[in-house]
């Protein structure tokens, strides 16, 4: 017997950003009728799950959410999270073939470090599950691919060190919209390069230049990667109705692209067409993942060669794909000293704007800089929150690979930015041992929680 695909709903019927928010319930309840109105639900290829919760733990073994977990989130974002924690057990497991969290909130504009709520996101849904398979099911590689209209800024903060991650990013090109970022110079750190890719596409770009960047650049690179598991962050306001981006995808489109790149989970993202558009991309999606013909999913108003592209914009993207093509073929023979600097550490300053909350952050982040492991991340961060002082921290991260040298230099850090007092909270998230510290310097108390 062929395995399944599973599905799992989760519309979040107590959150809301604002009642007529575009990021609201209907997004999925419009869908959830297609769906049962076309019997999909009934088919012998098709197991639904049950949403599940995620822990306090799953998050705080990614995310440094300040002042602490409970006080970012709420149940709904620990159900959306939790039920895709669900569909990966039961892909790794063998339970079924692949999976579809067709969930809400979504996540990845959410970065490392959460103030507040930025892109509609909160905490980003893939990146703890991508942590959350390493701990449970030892699995190492993973590929991520974005196909939301937006760049996925949140999961590239949170991987851009990692060389096990691969993050593959195609979307409107951030000139011409949030979050302004995801341009094709963005390659991950000193030890992670070209293990980011991103392609900014010109507004206006159709299923053809989106199939050409697909079959030229993504499938090429992710084959080579050679990941166990591979998740597509499946934003669908590329579509040509969407009312937050300016792009002419079909939903066939997205069904083609599913059906190429076979991911093992795809997690809902963007989409906010809610009659016109995610109806139809999300059972076309279903059913490519299902292995059944889609080839009848269309949308009432759309006729094949009803959208052209001029042939600049279709130049411009393949020279952008064949310009990454090369930096992925040669990544080893990169001169990352002229590309990073020598020293013992790399640094990036951020300034991060959290357009839901109006929170301005300014972030210096380190990145110890070793030959034996991918070395840890220490991150002093500052953010006016609408109180009298700005809020500060100080986190550091250590990488599940971390050598023996980088534990313990961590942990020294820890100790001292502790005693100097000069943060609000010190925060030690160490993915080695699966353990999280939080201090709060106003109680002189440390919180720590395990996996």
């Amino acid at each position: 017997m062929h395995k399944k695909t599973g599905l799992i709903f989760f519309p979040a019927f107590d959150w809301a950003i604002s009642p007529t928010h575009p990021e609201r319930e209907e997004r999925l309840l419009y869908t959830r009728d297609q769906i049962f109105e076309e019997g999909v639900m009934d088919l012998p290829q098709i197991h639904e799950y049950a949403p599940r919760l995620a822990s306090i733990h799953d998050i705080s073994r990614t995310h440094f959410c300040v002042p602490q977990v409970q006080s970012q989130i709420t149940e709904a974002h620990l159900i959306a999270s939790g039920s895709i924690l669900q569909l990966g057990d039961s892909v790794v497991s063998g339970e079924i073939k692949n999976g579809f969290a067709i969930v809400r909130p979504p996540g990845h504009h959410a970065m490392r470090v959460v103030h507040g709520n930025r892109g509609f996101c909160n905490i980003n849904n893939e990146a703890i599950l991508v942590d959350y398979l390493r701990r449970r099911h030892c699995i190492k590689k993973i590929a991520i691919v974005d196909s939301d209209v937006h760049h996925g800024d949140g999961t590239q903060d949170i991987f851009f060190h990692d060389p096990d991650v691969l993050f593959i990013s195609f979307h409107q090109d951030g000139r011409t919209i949030y979050p302004g970022s995801g341009f094709s110079n963005e390659l991950g750190g000193p030890g992670a390069y070209a293990k980011t890719l991103n392609v900014p596409l010109p507004p206006g770009t159709v299923d053809e230049t989106f199939m050409y960047v697909v079959d030229n650049l993504v499938l090429p690179v992710v084959n080579d990667f050679q990941p166990e598991l591979i998740i597509n962050s499946a934003g669908q306001d590329n579509h040509y109705s969407d009312p937050l981006g300016s792009m002419r995808f079909t939903a066939g489109a997205y069904a083609d692209f599913t059906k190429k790149l076979k991911p093992n989970l795809a997690v809902l993202e963007g989409g906010y067409a809610i009659e016109t558009a995610l109806p139809y991309v999300n059972l076309a999606i279903i059913l490519a993942l299902a292995d059944i013909d889609y080839s009848n999913v269309m949308e009432p108003d759309y006729w094949p060669g009803k959208f052209k592209e001029s042939p600049e914009k279709t130049a411009q993207v393949h020279r952008t794909v064949e310009q990454l093509l090369e930096t992925w073929t040669n990544k080893e023979h990169a001169d990352l000293h002229k590309l990073f600097g020598s020293g013992k550490y790399y640094q990036r300053k951020k300034f991060i704007y959290y357009d839901t909350d109006y929170i301005e952050e300014i972030q210096l982040e380190q990145v110890r800089r070793c030959d034996e492991c991918p070395g840890y991340i220490a991150i002093a961060s500052r953010a006016n929150r609408g109180n009298p002082a700005p809020v500060s921290i100080y986190a550091i991260t250590i990488p599940l690979q971390a050598c023996q040298t980088c534990q313990s230099e961590a942990y020294d850090i820890y100790e001292q930015v502790k005693k100097r007092q000069e943060y609000d909270y010190v925060y030690m998230q160490d993915k080695f041992t699966d353990t999280c510290r939080t201090y709060a310097k106003s109680k002189e108390q440390e919180w720590v929680t395990e996996g």
